[in-house]
């Protein structure tokens, strides 16, 4: 069964990725992607790796990575293949690929409706959605929206939309891929910190009572933003919640896309990142993304977790599973069903105020052998039970009930 993955990639991320691999953009699609892929960013290749031994063919389209897919474009014959609009090269992958099931990724609607009139072998069409959940009109041509986050099923269903609960996982195959390095970092801290309603307000007022009481070192897309990238970011968060409006109460995307600045903010992936507050600026280290973000988890003695404002009640990023993944020991934000994913303070530390997290970050420092066992337990039930693997069977049983 051919299943196609249809997503983008954090524009900061392919930015660093690919000054860090000279000439990487001049080389062949496969080349680029297998190095992508080996980077682990994201979902890279997980699904598709975990997915192939229930009998899925599935494929990623990362559709806003320019150089690959320009590189794809120039292999198989696009005319002007170095200024055709990416979204008609996703367009000519899916057709070529014909899939039977779409899984996407997006917030485009127009894209949406022209990848389902461009592969009339699909049968099925998937959403997917975090925490967080985005004004987007490409839900009404989807039949089934995923998400980690218990509570954007409910308020999905309560909108009239079907929707089911899938958390997200951790591929071991990471392990192999990292540069060993001692525990040289007391406490990190690994994300985005946007202080905006609904994303990361209470993580940004945690950070700032956490760093007045000890030293975490936090790595963030923030930590790159000079005053003249903030000035921008403030800019573009304008459209982009301008943009947000006018979906909101329906205005069609035809129109937005005719608008000459507004177009381009339509087509944004993500919320660009707004500035955080002076009181963390100073103490911010660049983002670090792929293997240079295990590794840096992998270094640490202890790794925080704050989940974003609309994760209120339940336990659901990517960050329980990468920082146990990985063998290091996690701190996180207590919430109803974490006893469900792991065992309270046994396989991860929970804390429930700022207070209450330093303290606990304190003793587990000056007892490592404690913390080194919380780690390796909280590694083992990663392994056993938040596998890609384990997932993708999981991923497979709602694929059939829902064909």
């Amino acid at each position: 069964m051919k299943l196609a993955i249809v997503t983008t990639s954090y524009p900061a991320y392919l930015k660093d990725f690919y000054n860090k691999n000279s000439g990487l953009a001049q080389r062949s699609f496969a080349d680029q992607k297998a190095a992508l892929d080996y980077d682990g960013f994201g979902w890279a290749d997980f699904w598709s790796r975990a997915l192939r031994p229930y009998g899925y063919e599935a494929k990623e389209f990362p559709i806003n990575n320019e150089p690959l897919q320009r590189a794809w474009a120039l292999e198989n014959g696009l005319a002007n293949p170095a200024s055709i609009d990416l979204h008609e090269i996703a367009l000519r992958q899916i057709e070529t690929f014909k899939p039977e099931i779409l899984w996407y990724d997006h917030h485009d609607d127009m894209l949406l409706e022209k990848i389902r009139f461009h592969a009339p072998s699909n049968r099925l069409v998937l959403g997917w959605v975090g925490s967080a959940i985005p004004g987007n009109n490409a839900f009404q041509f989807i039949d089934l929206i995923l998400s980690c986050a218990p509570e954007s099923v409910r308020r999905l269903q309560a909108a009239g939309f079907r929707s089911l609960h899938l958390n997200h996982a951790f591929e071991s195959k990471i392990l192999d891929r990292l540069k060993r390095r001692e525990k040289e970092i007391d406490c990190s801290f690994i994300g985005q910190i946007v202080p905006y309603q609904e994303f990361h307000s209470q993580r940004e007022q945690i950070l700032q009572e956490l760093s007045a009481k000890i030293k975490v070192e936090i790595f963030s897309p923030s930590g790159n933003l000079g005053w003249k990238e903030e000035a921008k970011a403030t800019g573009r968060l304008f459209l982009h919640d301008l943009v947000k409006l006018a979906r909101n109460i329906g205005v069609p995307e035809s129109v937005l896309g005719g608008l000459p600045v507004i177009s381009r903010a339509a087509k944004w992936p993500s919320r660009p990142v707004k500035p955080v507050t002076s009181k963390l600026k100073h103490i911010l280290k660049p983002a670090v993304f792929g293997l240079e973000m295990y590794e840096t988890l992998q270094a640490s003695r202890v790794s925080l977790n704050i989940h974003a404002d609309s994760s209120p009640t339940h336990a659901s990023n990517m960050r329980l599973f990468e920082t146990t993944g990985v063998g290091t020991c996690l701190v996180t934000d207590w919430k109803d069903n974490l006893p469900e994913l792991f065992e309270p303070d046994r396989e991860v530390v929970t804390y429930r105020s700022a207070a209450e997290c330093a303290e606990k970050i304190k003793w587990l420092l000056d007892h490592p052998t404690e913390r080194e066992a919380i780690a390796k337990a909280g590694k083992d039930r990663t392994m056993i039970d938040h596998s890609f693997l384990k997932r993708a069977k999981q991923l497979d049983e709602i694929i059939k009930q829902s064909l």
